[in-house]
C-alpha cells in the first residue's frame, strides 16, 4: 500500500495511539515536572528510532544537511507535549479533548500559510462535521455539558501547545528533503531530546526518581514508543502523502478511541447517543477519503 492510502492508514493508528497518551497523561501529570517527564520519553524514543536507523540504510550525507531543519522542528513538537502536560494538571481530560478538536483548524490555516494547500469545499465541510461529532463525543451527548464549557487556565495553556502542534505539521513538509519518516523523526527527536534536557535540567536534577509513582514510569514507557517514537513516524510518513489539513483532521477521531481505552480499563460505556457523533467524525473521515 502507497501513496494517500497509506497516508490515512497511518494516521487512524496515530490517533489511537495518541488517545492512549490522554487516558494516562492525566493520571501522571501531578506527579512529575513536564519537561523532566518529556526529556525522559523522548531519550528513549531517540534509541528506539536511531536504533531503526541503523538497522536500514542509516543517516546519509544529505540528511545530515541544514540540521538546523530538525531544532525548528523540534521547538514546535516538544512545546506541544510540555503544554500538554502542564495544562493537564488543571484541565479534565474531557476539556483537553475538546481543545485538542481545533487543531485540524488551526492545521488548515498553517497549511495555506507555508504551503498554500487549498481548503475545498469538501474537507471544510468534513472538518466542520468531524468538529461537531468530536464535540457531541467527548461531552457524552450531554447538551447541558457543552453549554457549561469554560476555558480554564489548562485548557488555555494547552491552547498553545495546540497551535505549536499546527504549524509542525505543515512545517514538516515544507522543510523535508526527501529524507525516509524514519530517519526525520529521528533527526526530530534528538534535536527534540537535547532541547528538553537543557530546558528541564533543574528539574531532573530534583526528581526523586526512585520515589515516582508506577503510573509514571507506565506513562513515560507508552508515551516513548507509542505516543513519541511511533507517532512520529506516522506523522512524518502521513505529512508526505496527505494534505495537513488532512492529516490533522484524524485528531477528530480521538475522542472515539477514547472511550475505546476506557471500556478496555474497565470503564462504563458511553450513552447510546454518544454513538451520533462517532457516525459524524466517521462521516467527515469518509469525505476525507473521497477527496484524496
Amino acid at each position: 500500500m502507497a501513496g494517500p492510502r497509506a497516508g490515512h492508514l497511518a494516521m487512524l493508528l496515530f490517533s489511537l495511539l495518541v488517545a492512549g497518551s490522554f487516558a494516562l497523561g492525566s493520571l501522571a501529570a501531578n506527579e512529575m515536572a513536564p519537561s523532566a517527564l518529556n526529556a525522559v520519553r523522548f531519550w528513549i524514543a531517540t534509541v528506539i528510532i536511531g536504533a531503526a536507523v541503523l538497522a536500514t540504510r542509516g543517516m546519509s550525507h544529505a540528511a545530515l544537511e541544514a540540521p538546523w531543519r530538525y531544532a525548528v522542528l523540534a521547538v514546535f513538537f516538544t512545546t506541544y507535549f510540555v503544554l500538554m502536560f502542564e495544562g493537564l494538571k488543571t484541565a479534565p481530560p474531557v476539556s483537553a479533548a475538546a481543545v485538542f478538536t481545533l487543531t485540524p483548524i488551526l492545521t488548515a490555516g498553517f497549511g495555506w500559510l507555508l504551503l498554500r494547500q487549498v481548503l475545498t469545499p469538501r474537507m471544510a465541510a468534513a472538518l466542520v462535521i468531524g468538529a461537531l461529532g468530536a464535540i457531541w463525543v467527548i461531552f457524552r451527548a450531554d447538551f447541558a455539558a457543552i453549554l457549561r464549557f469554560e476555558v480554564g487556565q489548562g485548557e488555555a495553556i494547552y491552547f498553545w501547545g495546540c497551535m505549536a502542534h499546527a504549524v509542525y505539521t505543515p512545517l514538516v513538509r515544507k522543510l523535508n528533503r526527501g529524507e525516509t519518516a524514519v530517519v526525520f523523526s529521528f533527526g526530530v527527536l534528538l534535536a527534540g531530546s537535547v532541547i528538553l534536557t537543557a530546558w528541564g535540567w533543574r528539574d531532573l536534577w530534583i526528581t526523586d526518581w526512585v520515589a515516582l509513582p508506577g503510573i509514571v514510569w507506565i506513562t513515560i514507557l507508552y508515551t516513548a514508543v507509542f505516543a513519541s517514537a511511533a507517532t512520529f513516524v506516522l506523522l512524518q510518513f502521513a505529512t508526505l502523502r496527505l494534505p495537513s489539513s488532512k492529516v490533522m483532521a484524524y485528531t477528530y477521531l480521538v475522542p472515539s478511541w477514547v472511550i475505546v481505552w476506557d471500556l478496555v480499563l474497565g470503564g462504563a460505556p458511553p450513552p447510546a447517543l454518544v454513538c451520533v457523533g462517532v457516525l459524524l467524525t466517521i462521516t467527515a473521515l469518509v469525505l476525507l477519503l473521497r477527496e484524496a
